[in-house]
């Protein structure tokens, strides 16, 4: 009897390492999707969905925000709103792609990306343009280099790195079930 509760035992606690270990692991799994550049894992990780209705609601609540109450109580003021919402609901689904995703990761604009598929290879280094002298290209910056991780909940994790202004960007991570996937990002509006 001894030998099944000890087993019992292990197996909870084990259980428990891989559910505490699992945020870790995806943070892991997004990084290698996106310096090997494969957007099929990046997909596996990322709760697409779910990650577009928090972006739009995020920036529809600061475009009314901004708009003013003057604006919002106008006819003319409530119409520009309603378009501008629908450009806002384009621009994150076409956004909210394995592209946009690691160049946000890495704390860069993610317009600085978009152009050149799921990222922008470096220049060759070249020997003529530094008189003779090989100069290396610049290291691409890795995803969450940096970031501070922190457990809000026994379902909720976050990771937040920093953009090019300093300012912090939280990755929101949810468990459902034993798996972790990224559900959402808060953007320092």
């Amino acid at each position: 009897m001894k030998k099944w509760l000890w087993l019992a035992v292990v197996l909870f606690v084990l259980l428990i390492a891989y559910v505490g270990a699992g945020p870790y692991l995806t943070v892991r799994a997004i990084r290698s999707a996106v310096e090997a550049q494969d957007a099929a894992a990046l997909s596996r990780q990322v709760d697409f969905p779910a990650l577009r209705a928090s972006l739009k609601a995020q920036l529809a609540d600061k475009l009314v925000r901004e708009a003013g109450p003057d604006i919002q109580a106008s006819a003319l003021g409530s119409i520009g709103l309603t378009i501008a919402g629908g450009l806002i609901g384009g621009s994150v689904d076409a956004m909210v792609t394995p592209t946009g995703l690691g160049a946000l990761m890495e704390g860069r604009k993610v317009w600085k990306r978009v152009g050149g598929g799921f990222s922008q290879p470096a220049p060759p280094p070249s020997t003529a343009e530094s008189g003779g002298a090989s100069v290396a290209a610049p290291a691409t910056p890795r995803p969450f280099d940096g970031a501070e991780y922190r457990y809000e909940s026994v379902s909720r994790f976050t990771a937040t790195v920093t953009d090019d202004s300093g300012r912090p960007i939280v990755f929101v991570m949810t468990r459902d079930g034993l798996r972790w996937k990224l559900s959402d990002i808060r953007l320092p509006l």
